[in-house]
């Protein structure tokens, strides 16, 4: 077959969302029709559209932020494909902090920290807000994922975990087990609230639950979406479902309480009464990871929900105080068992970056789960656990003139992918790297190159493969030059996945002074869709070859911020590290995961189960960021004024080297295990130092 090569270069001009201020994922947004939106807001976590029947087909702008954007009305008219249609859940950049940009109004504005807004913008106003000259940049939420977890038994109501188990031991008790802390958790599956692990007597020691996707009660105050189940709410439900012989779940209702719950089995291990931190109270933020397709079309699962979820525990946490009579906020320890792999994973990310703002307070510390992307091959016959594990890349062009090959692997065998199938490649700012996509057989089709500055734009290919590249220097939020890759399906009737087989990614070096280059594969969840005549329509994770992977690197970027403590999955039987936690560092080669926590195996809290199968045993790093969470909560019990920073340090310098190591970081192990009772006893002892002077 002739090759065929496709080039387009960047002409703001050609699309009103070819502004270098937009990400490039939104400039894809943007620029399909309503048909393809509807489709994708089934698998874009950062869009969502409206009922149709309630909305004009073919608005005006009708952003009012500044002048300059009304004049942008005025000229634009009306658009000429409904895209209004669909709004996308964004972070927006600004050039100094919000709080002196007195006169902004920012249309759909959901939050606002240091120098970041959150939003939720209709497609056809993006091109006039990031025209606006105090705006930097604009970016959709990454897409939050559970880890993949393995359950591995269940029902045993009568071996259920002692307080011996998990117990803290210190003669001094000085921490009360986290009486005076409050444990925040943010998960998704819904919270057992009554589950015997959470209740004090006769009532729960949850004390909120901001469930996003509910519509039973009203939201949170300053937010217009979710439910806010109260302390109050939950007892009562408790109460009469005892009196009526009913299930208090039936009573007080949240949008998902799935059997097994990951948030409950989470919220166990952190702080249930045989957890680690189990004297404290518990409030809980359930994301809206709707297992439906119409579902996922009108809601958000991304960063940015993780963003409003830390400011709506650390309001939570201020309310607690006042109610407990203290002169601040409630200390407080949050919990991210979820993850992200898109952006640099170099903390960098909007979400990275308001969790870093967010924690610079003291008596404030979040933990977040490394990932389940640690294993690159097989362990037996049918083990498809390294599908999940090959999402990085990396290496160095040599000189000027030089082309390393990546191979990109695309699933089949009556499977067709329908995901948004995506790469990022991050480069330095001092090089200029071309890229080349070249086709699987048969077609053997040749997309490029494409040089710093250009695009390619939803370009079919002969199979019916949509493909984008974007090459774009200095990004905003590090500087650093992003080649980002979508190979993406069409979406439209005839419905046609992405060609399988392996694409190949040329990096060709330009002009080269550093060389050094990483890339990442955005993971999907697979999932089936549906099925026609036989082929699977299913979202499903594309992957690198063994050849391509690099087994480093894949600690998840919602966990490379730089004041959050990244925690990975020790197995305690086998005295090592689990084979399917994720690896560090980051791409700016700064320690991450910091620490291993028990993570294989775990026996905690069933979520929605009878009474006889109240505990359930899961595997994954969601399990060991919990316990590191508890762990920090004891901490800040024992002293509030402790930072981030400082529990962070406490727990290296007393973390234990795994079995035949030594005291220096290592890429799996991090530092080495969390020692619970030495963090303690080291708090304690800071406490009781004295002035010798």
């Amino acid at each position: 077959m002739a090759r065929k090569s496709s080039r387009k270069t960047a002409d703001p001009t050609k699309s009103g969302l070819a502004n270098r201020k937009v990400a490039p994922k939104l400039r894809l947004f943007g620029n399909g029709d309503l048909e393809v939106c509807l489709a994708r807001a089934e698998l874009a976590s950062a869009l969502a559209v409206k009922d149709e029947a309630t909305v004009d087909a073919a608005p005006r702008l009708r952003a009012k932020v500044h002048a300059e954007a009304r004049r942008k009305k005025r000229d634009k008219g009306k658009i000429d494909k409904p895209v209004s249609l669909a709004k996308a859940s964004v972070f927006v950049h600004f050039t100094e902090n919000l709080d002196r940009l007195e006169d902004l109004e920012l249309n759909g504005e959901t939050g606002r920290r240091g120098t970041i807004a959150t939003a939720e913008i209709p497609l056809d106003e993006i091109a006039a807000l990031a025209s606006l000259p105090d705006v930097t940049d604009i970016e959709p939420g990454d897409t939050v994922r559970m880890p993949p977890i393995v359950l591995t038994r269940e029902g045993e109501g009568v071996g259920a975990p002692t307080l011996a188990e998990r117990k803290v031991r210190n003669k001094a008790r000085r921490h009360q087990y986290g009486k005076d802390v409050l444990i925040g958790i943010i998960d998704v599956g819904g919270i057992a609230f009554a589950h015997e692990d959470f209740m004090d007597g006769d009532e729960t020691r949850i004390h909120r639950i901001w469930d996003m996707g509910s519509n039973l009660r009203k939201p949170p105050e300053g937010f217009d979406y979710g439910s806010e189940f109260k302390k109050s709410h939950l007892d009562a439900a408790i109460k009469t479902a005892n009196e009526i012989g009913v299930s208090p779940y039936a009573i007080e209702r949240q949008a998902h309480q799935q059997r097994g719950s990951h948030a409950t089995h989470v919220a166990s291990i952190a702080a249930g009464n045989r957890g680690v931190c189990r004297n404290a109270p518990i409030a809980c933020v359930m994301l809206d990871l709707a297992p439906e397709d119409l579902d996922r079309r009108k809601s958000f699962y991304d960063s940015v929900r993780i963003a409003h979820s830390v400011d709506y525990l650390i309001r939570t946490a201020k309310d607690l105080g006042n109610e407990q009579g203290l002169k601040g906020p409630t200390p407080l320890s949050i919990n991210v068992s979820l993850g992200t792999n898109g952006h640099a994973h170099d903390g960098s990310s909007a979400v990275s970056r308001w969790i870093d703002n967010a924690v610079v307070r003291p008596g404030r510390v979040v933990s977040i789960a490394a990932g389940n992307a640690g294993q690159e091959a097989p362990e037996f016959v049918g083990d498809l656990g390294y599908v999940m594990g090959r999402i990085h890349s990396s290496g160095r062009i040599a000189a000027r003139g030089l082309t390393n090959t990546l191979d990109w692997i695309v699933v089949g065998d009556g499977i067709a992918d329908i995901s948004e199938n995506e790469m990022e490649i991050w480069y330095e700012p001092q090089d200029r790297f071309s890229v080349t996509v070249y086709g699987p057989a048969p077609n053997d089709e040749i997309i490029g190159p494409v040089a710093p500055g250009e695009y390619i734009e939803n370009r079919q290919l002969s199979d019916g493969t949509f493909i984008s590249i974007y090459n774009e220097l200095y990004r905003p939020a590090n500087g650093a030059n992003t080649i980002s890759i979508y190979l993406s399906p069409r979406l439209k009737d005839p419905l046609i996945g992405v060609q399988s087989g392996e694409w190949r990614v040329a990096i060709s070096g330009d002009d080269v002074r550093d060389g050094r280059y990483h890339v990442w594969i955005e993971r999907d969840d697979p999932r089936p869709l549906i099925r026609r005549q036989g082929v699977l329509y299913a979202a499903y994770p594309s992957f690198f070859s063994t050849r391509s992977n690099i087994d480093a690197y894949s600690v998840s970027s919602l966990a490379c911020g730089e004041r959050i403590l990244s925690v990975g999955n020790f197995d305690q039987k086998r005295r090592k590290v689990n084979i399917s936690s994720s690896q560090g560092p980051t791409r700016t080669e700064r320690s991450k995961p910091e620490v291993l926590a028990p993570g294989t195996d775990i026996l905690a809290a069933n979520g929605f189960s009878g009474p006889s199968d109240l505990w359930i045993g899961m595997t994954g790093t969601s399990m060991a960021s919990p316990y590191a969470a508890g762990v920090a909560g004891l901490m800040l019990s024992i002293n509030s004024d402790l930072t981030a920073a400082q529990i962070i340090g406490i727990m290296r310098r007393t973390a234990k080297p795994v079995d035949d190591t030594d005291y220096s970081w290592k890429d799996d192990h991090g530092f080495g295990l969390i020692d619970a009772e030495a963090c303690v006893e080291e708090v304690g002892n800071i406490n009781d130092r004295k002035d010798l002077t």
